[in-house]
């Protein structure tokens, strides 16, 4: 409670000590048992009741978060010039009145749902696009009364800046603004340029009638059924086309796995089949050195072939094999010794 409230709340107590005391000198005198010096306590509670209303007019707390604007009879203009900063201060009594402004942040919200905005009901913003659609906006202006501008604000605006300013502003800017763009930029790659061009153009004209914008809070941007409609079809739509890309890039790949399959099975044929030739060359020059050398051993000796063919020959044959041109057989002589 402040001194003011607490000085205004003894001088309602005086008055009324004062009407209770006359009411019971009244009663008195009816009875013919009057009061002594009745009259005389009656002026000195009149007096003092008289002197706590008229200290309690004059003295005015102001609260850290409001300024008070002086309406005075003896001010040339009608009002004190500069506002009343916070704490305990004294007007003229009866003379002089003061209107409060909160220079807080204060916040309007215009809204589609009902319970949301400032204004019970549908609150949205309608607007049209660039290319003609209708648009509804949700929005928030952020804002507070300059503490320097008070007085202003109270003879341009009095009481009425909410709704005859601040709504009326943004209604109007966001209708601007929304004309500039078309209705893919407004929820695509243009939002935040649209946002910045209403934060700009709102901070000026708050600006101009005392008012400073904190923040402008674009909300939400709700379109025509018939135009919502269309964006869930192109949406599936390309859904639709997203799914089939996906199909063709999962059986190209499926494609392509079987094409390096088949590819490294050649390859594996090829590399098999070089392997294979390169053996049998190998093969074959070893077996032509290995014919060289017999063929060379041959002919330095050529009672070896004889001499191989005789030890191929099994123990048990017992016949000489003369030349073909011989037409005798001979028995082996016994090797055994007896």
């Amino acid at each position: 409670m402040s001194i003011a409230s607490l000085v205004q709340g003894i001088a309602t107590l005086a008055w009324i000590g004062l009407g209770a005391f006359i009411v019971l000198a009244i009663v008195r005198a009816i009875r013919n048992a009057p009061l002594k010096k009745t009259g005389r306590l009656i002026f000195i509670l009149g007096a003092v009741a008289v002197l706590l209303t008229t200290v309690s007019s004059g003295l005015v707390f102001i609260q850290p978060e409001e300024r008070g604007v002086v309406i005075s009879a003896f001010a040339p203009k009608g009002y004190r010039e500069e506002p009343l900063q916070p704490g305990l201060r004294w007007i003229l009594p009866f003379a002089e009145s003061v209107v409060r402004y909160p220079i807080s942040k204060q916040t309007y919200t215009m809204s589609i749902a009902p319970n949301e905005g400032d204004v019970y009901g549908d609150d949205s913003i309608t607007a049209r696009t660039l290319d003609g659609q209708e648009i509804f906006v949700d929005a928030s202006v952020i804002y507070s009364v300059d503490p320097t501008r008070v007085v202003q604000v109270h003879i341009q605006w009095q009481d009425r800046y909410p709704q005859d300013l601040v709504r009326a502003q943004a209604r109007g800017i966001i209708r601007d603004a929304v004309s500039q763009f078309r209705v893919d930029q407004l929820v695509s790659t243009e939002r935040v340029q649209f946002t910045e061009m209403m934060h700009s153009a709102m901070k000026k004209k708050l600006a101009d009638n005392g008012l400073i914008l904190e923040d402008f809070v674009l909300r939400n941007i709700t379109f025509s059924p018939e135009y919502a409609a269309s964006v869930e079809q192109k949406q599936i739509a390309e859904q639709q086309a997203q799914q089939a890309k996906f199909v063709v890039e999962t059986k190209r790949q499926e494609a392509e796995q079987v094409r390096q399959t088949a590819e490294g099975a050649a390859d594996a044929v090829i590399i098999k089949a070089k392997g294979d030739a390169e053996a049998r060359v190998i093969q074959a020059k070893a077996e032509a050195e290995a014919l060289g050398l017999i063929s060379a051993a041959l002919k330095e000796n050529p009672d070896l072939l004889m001499y191989q063919y005789i030890n191929k020959l099994a123990p048990t044959i017992q016949t000489m094999l003369l030349p073909n041109n011989s037409p005798f057989l001979f028995p082996l002589p016994t090797l055994t010794q007896q």
